[in-house]
C-alpha cells in the first residue's frame, strides 16, 4: 500500500533519528512535517543511496517512492505567462512590460502568472504528487540580462538596456510571482542568466566574454544583485558562456563570491538546458576533458540543478555518481545540493499530500479567467509606446474605410512573441479594428510577407496526390496524439492542407496530422512555405526540411526553396496542435506575387494601417533564418526586411493617412516612413489581448503612456561589433550619436507641464543623499497617465551621458497638478571607476526630470521637464551595488 507523502517525509525523519517505521504515529508525522523546511530536506536526503541522489540533481527528477518522493520536472517557463502548457494569459512580452514603465502593473501579472502556474499544476499533477515538464511550480524568469545590442535575437525577454529599469521591473515581477511568504511561495522565480549574456546567440555555447570590471558592476550584474537582495528570487539560473575564462556555471567567482558570499543567496542554482555539458564539449568550452569533471566543477562552484536535452552524458546520474567515485565531487557537495533543492520543493508543497498543500484557494480552474483576460488588456494598453504623431490620432471621426496592410495585421505570432502560451480568444489587429470600428468598410491585404513576398494559399491547382498530377489535392492522415504515433484515426484525399484544430471539439488539444503529395510551381524562383496559424509544424521539399518549427522550445529553422516552373516536388506536411484554434492553411510566396492589391486598397481608404515588423519565428534563441539581415536568431541590421520597406514606401508615398503599427521585440528603423508617416505606434508582442488594445489607441479611448526601454538607433552601424560586450558607445548611457527615439521616449494625447523644481539640499557632501520634488500638471481636457523620469549627469571621463536614477508613473485627472517627491540616494551621485569601485567624487550633479530624456527624437520632438544642479563636496567610496 502507497503511504502518503506526509507519512513518508515523517518516515524519513524517524529513521534519521533512528526510530523504527512502525513506531511513527500520525501526531509524530504532523510534527515532522511543520518542522523548518531546511531540516525536513536534510533528512530526507540522509535516507537515499548514493544512486538516488544523482538522479534528484537533474532536472527531470526521477520518483523515490519509498521515501514517498514523486517525480518533479524542475523546467516550467513564465516570461509574461504560463508557457507552453495549453491556454493560459499571455501577456505582453517582457520587453513590452517594460515599457509600461509601471511596477506596480508587473507585480499585479506577477501574481497572476504565478496563480496560473497553481492551476496548472493542479490540472496535471498524479495522484502521487507526480508533475511534469512545465507544469510545475519552479518558473524560470524572469530574464534580467541587459539588452546591450539591438541585434540581440532575445532582447524581446528582458527589460531593456538600462540597469535601474531592469532592476525595478525584475523585483517587482519575482515579487509577484513569488508572493510575500518565502516560507510559503507562490512558485519559485529563477531569475537569468546569469551572467553578462545578451548574444550573440551562435556563439553562446563557447563564448568567452571579457567584461570589465567597471561594466561588470555598472551595467551586467545590477540587476541580478536587485532581483537576489530585493526580490528575493528563489533560484537564479547560470549561463551558457564563460566570464573571464569560466564557464558561468562552473564559475565560482560568480557563483560563489557574488552569489552567496556577498549577496548572501540561500536558494538553489540551476542551469542553463545543456550549459553543463558545454563545460567538457570540444565544440564548446572544453574546460574540462570529461562530463565527470564537468558536473564536478559546476556543483562544487554552486550549480545545484542540471538541466540538460538528454543527449550528453551530463544528464545522465550515472555520471554524477562516477564523479563522487572518481574523487572529483565529495558527497557533502551533492547533499548541499540536494538540500537546496528538496527545501524549495517542500516550501511549495510539492511533497505535500493534497489537502495539505498551500494556496488551497487556488483552484485548477483559475487560468485564463475574465479577470485576467482584463488585467491582461490594460497590460497592454499601458506597454503601446506611440513614436511619432503628427496629429491624426487620436481619430477625430470614425473612418468610413480603412486599409489594413502588412504581414502582422492578422497574426496570432505577432501577440504572442517567444516562451509563450496559448490565448484562448486572440484578437489581431484587424480583428481589434473590426471590433472598434463596426461602422467602418475595412479593406484587408497583406501585401508582403515579413522577409519575402505576400503569403499567399497554395492553390488546389497547384497541389497534386500523386507524381503524375492525375488526382488534385493532397492526402492527409490525423493522429489521436501529438506525435503522429500509431494507426491515423483517419485518412482520406483533400483539397489543401487547410483545417481548424480540434474541430467540432473545439476542447481537443490532442491531434497531429500528416499532409503528404506533390506540389508544381507555376513561376520558377525561391518560394517560402508556412501553415497560417499553426506553431509547430514542418515542412518537406523533395525530401529537404524546408521549415522546421516543430518544437518551439529547441532549435527552429525556415528557409527559402527554389522551384522551377512546371516541375513538381514531393511535398510533406506535418503538424501538431498547439491548442489555438483559428484556421490553419497552407501557404507559399511567389517570386513573381504582387503589392498591387494591396496600393489599391490604400488608395480607397481613409485611413491606412500597416502593421509590420517581425515575429518569434524570426527573432530568437538560438535558431536557424536564412533571409537577409538575420543570423541564429539574431539580426545583423535593424531596419524593417527590404519587401515591408518597399511595402510602407509604396504606400507612404499615396499622401493617404498612414498609421503604422510595429510588432517586434526589439529596436527598428522605418526608413524614410519615419517623416512620411503620420503616426507610429511601437506595439512590441502585446499578448493575446494586444489587437483591441491597439485599436482603442488609435480611436482615442484611452491616452498612450508606454515609454521606451531602449533606444532606437538609426542604424546598426552606429554600434560597436555585436561580440563586443564592452559598453562604450551602447545605450542611451554610453552612445554619443543621434538616435531615431531615445531611451524614454513615448509620446501623450495629453500635455504635462513641469514647473518649481526643487531640491531639499542643493549642497551635499559626498555619501549624503537628497530629495528632488516638481510639480507636475496635465494641461489637457483629458485624463492621463505621465511617466516622470529623472536622470543624473556627472562631468568626467568615467561618467556615462546620464543615467536614470528614479522614474514614477502617475495618472492626473484634466487639468489637475500634483508635487511629486523623489528620494535620491549617494548612488544616484556616484560613478563606477575602470577598477570596479563606485565612489562620489566632489563637482557639480546635472539632475534633470521630465517626461523623457533632454533629447530630441528624429521627428525633432523633446520631452518637457526641468533642469536642476547640485553641488557636492568631498568624496566617498559606496558598496558596488
Amino acid at each position: 500500500m502507497r503511504l502518503c507523502l506526509i507519512g513518508a517525509i515523517a518516515l524519513a525523519l524517524s529513521a534519521a533519528t533512528g526510530a523504527t517505521a512502525a513506531a511513527v504515529t500520525a501526531p509524530a508525522a504532523a510534527s515532522a512535517a511543520s518542522g523548518p523546511s531546511m531540516q525536513r530536506a536534510q533528512a530526507l536526503v540522509a535516507q537515499m543511496t548514493l544512486a538516488e541522489k544523482a538522479s534528484q540533481l537533474q532536472h527531470d527528477s526521477p520518483a523515490i517512492p519509498r521515501l514517498g518522493i514523486p517525480a518533479y520536472n524542475w523546467w516550467s517557463e513564465g516570461l509574461h505567462g504560463v508557457a507552453r502548457a495549453d491556454v493560459a494569459t499571455v501577456f505582453p512580452q517582457a520587453i513590452g512590460l517594460a515599457a509600461s514603465w509601471d511596477t506596480p502593473l508587473v507585480q499585479r501579472v506577477g501574481e497572476v502568472i504565478g496563480t496560473e502556474f497553481r492551476a496548472k499544476f493542479l490540472n496535471t499533477v498524479a495522484a502521487d504528487g507526480s508533475s511534469g515538464l512545465y507544469r510545475g511550480l519552479t518558473v524560470w524568469s524572469p530574464n534580467v540580462n541587459i539588452f546591450r545590442d539591438p541585434r540581440w535575437g532575445r532582447g524581446q525577454e528582458t527589460y531593456g538596456e538600462d540597469p535601474a529599469l531592469t532592476s525595478r521591473m525584475g523585483v517587482a515581477f519575482i515579487q509577484g510571482l513569488q508572493g510575500p511568504d518565502p516560507n510559503q511561495p507562490r512558485v519559485s522565480a529563477a531569475v537569468k542568466h546569469f551572467a553578462v549574456h545578451s548574444g550573440p546567440e551562435a556563439d553562446r555555447h563557447k563564448e568567452d566574454v571579457q567584461v570589465s570590471p567597471r561594466d561588470l558592476v555598472d551595467t551586467y550584474l545590477p540587476a541580478f544583485h536587485a532581483a537576489v537582495t530585493e526580490g528575493r528570487a528563489e533560484s537564479v539560473m547560470c549561463a551558457y558562456n564563460a566570464v573571464d575564462g569560466v564557464p558561468a556555471c562552473a564559475n565560482e567567482r560568480l557563483l560563489q563570491h557574488y552569489l552567496r558570499d556577498e549577496w548572501k543567496f540561500q536558494g538553489h542554482v540551476v542551469s542553463d538546458c545543456g550549459a553543463v555539458a558545454d563545460i567538457h564539449m570540444d565544440w564548446a568550452h572544453h574546460y574540462v576533458k570529461t562530463p565527470e569533471e564537468a558536473v564536478a566543477r559546476a556543483v562544487h562552484a554552486g550549480t545545484d540543478v542540471i538541466c540538460d536535452f538528454g543527449g550528453n552524458k551530463t544528464a545522465s546520474p550515472a555520471t554524477t555518481v562516477a564523479a563522487v567515485q572518481q574523487g572529483l565531487l565529495s558527497e557533502a557537495e551533492l547533499d548541499r545540493a540536494l538540500h537546496r533543492l528538496f527545501d524549495v520543493r517542500l516550501r511549495l508543497g510539492l511533497l505535500a499530500a493534497p489537502g495539505q498543500r498551500p494556496f488551497p484557494e487556488i483552484t485548477a480552474r483559475d487560468f485564463d479567467t475574465p479577470a485576467h483576460r482584463a488585467l491582461n488588456l490594460e497590460s497592454a494598453r499601458r506597454s503601446l509606446v506611440l513614436l511619432k504623431n503628427d496629429g491624426l490620432l487620436p481619430l477625430k471621426a470614425p473612418p468610413r474605410r480603412i486599409a489594413v496592410i502588412g504581414p502582422n495585421a492578422d497574426s496570432v505570432d505577432a501577440l504572442v512573441g517567444n516562451y509563450n502560451g496559448t490565448p484562448s480568444k486572440p484578437i489581431t489587429l484587424l480583428a481589434g479594428l473590426k471590433a472598434r470600428f463596426p461602422g467602418a468598410r475595412i479593406d484587408f491585404v497583406e501585401g508582403t510577407g515579413w522577409v519575402a513576398p505576400a503569403l499567399e494559399d497554395v492553390p488546389a491547382s497547384s497541389l497534386c496526390a500523386d507524381a503524375t498530377c492525375s488526382r488534385a489535392g493532397l492526402n492527409v492522415e490525423r493522429f489521436a496524439n501529438l506525435k503522429l504515433e500509431g494507426s491515423p484515426s483517419s485518412a482520406g484525399p483533400t483539397p489543401q492542407a487547410a483545417f481548424k484544430w480540434g474541430w467540432p471539439d473545439a476542447y481537443d488539444r490532442l491531434e497531429s496530422a500528416r499532409w503528404t503529395g506533390f506540389v508544381r510551381a507555376s513561376e520558377s524562383g525561391e518560394h517560402l512555405f508556412r501553415l497560417k496559424g499553426n506553431r509547430g509544424y514542418r515542412v518537406w521539399i523533395d525530401g529537404q526540411l524546408v521549415v522546421d518549427l516543430w518544437d518551439i522550445a529547441w532549435p527552429t529553422s525556415t528557409r527559402g526553396v527554389t522551384l522551377k516552373a512546371g516541375q513538381t516536388y514531393a511535398l510533406r506536411v506535418e503538424a501538431l496542435q498547439t491548442g489555438w484554434e483559428g484556421d490553419q492553411r497552407l501557404q507559399w510566396s511567389r517570386p513573381g506575387a504582387s503589392d498591387d492589391a494591396a496600393v489599391a486598397a490604400a488608395r480607397k481608404a481613409d485611413l491606412v494601417v500597416f502593421a509590420s515588423g517581425l515575429t518569434w519565428e524570426l527573432e530568437g534563441e538560438e535558431m536557424t533564418v536564412l533571409a537577409p539581415g538575420f543570423a541564429g536568431g539574431d539580426r545583423t541590421r535593424i531596419d524593417l526586411p527590404a519587401p515591408q520597406l518597399k511595402m510602407l514606401e509604396r504606400l507612404a508615398a499615396l499622401g493617404r493617412p498612414l498609421v503604422l503599427v510595429n510588432f517586434s521585440g526589439s529596436p527598428m528603423t522605418f526608413g524614410a516612413a519615419t517623416q512620411k508617416a503620420a503616426a507610429i505606434v511601437q506595439a512590441w508582442y502585446p499578448g493575446g489581448e494586444g489587437g483591441q488594445a491597439v485599436a482603442e489607441l488609435l480611436a482615442g479611448d484611452f491616452s498612450p503612456s508606454g515609454r521606451l526601454p531602449l533606444t532606437f538607433y538609426r542604424s546598426a552601424e552606429q554600434l560597436p561589433p555585436f561580440k563586443d560586450y564592452g559598453m562604450q558607445g551602447r545605450t542611451y548611457r554610453w552612445f554619443k550619436g543621434e538616435t531615431s527615439f531615445p531611451f524614454g521616449h513615448g509620446l501623450s494625447y495629453a500635455r504635462f507641464a513641469y514647473a518649481q523644481p526643487r531640491l531639499a539640499r542643493s549642497r551635499i557632501t559626498a555619501g549624503q543623499g537628497t530629495q528632488l520634488s516638481v510639480l507636475l500638471k496635465n494641461e489637457s481636457p483629458r485624463e492621463a497617465a505621465e511617466v516622470v523620469q529623472v536622470y543624473a549627469r556627472r562631468s568626467g571621463a568615467m561618467a556615462p551621458e546620464r543615467t536614470l536614477v528614479a522614474f514614477q508613473r502617475v495618472v492626473l485627472r484634466a487639468g489637475e497638478s500634483r508635487r511629486l517627491s523623489f528620494d535620491l540616494d549617494a548612488k544616484a551621485m556616484s560613478v563606477v571607476q575602470a577598477d570596479g569601485e563606485r565612489v562620489v567624487e566632489a563637482g557639480s550633479v546635472w539632475l534633470w526630470v521630465g517626461g523623457g530624456q533632454p533629447v530630441a527624437a528624429v521627428t525633432g520632438v523633446r520631452a518637457p521637464g526641468q533642469m536642476l544642479k547640485l553641488q557636492v563636496s568631498g568624496r566617498a567610496e559606496l558598496p558596488p551595488f
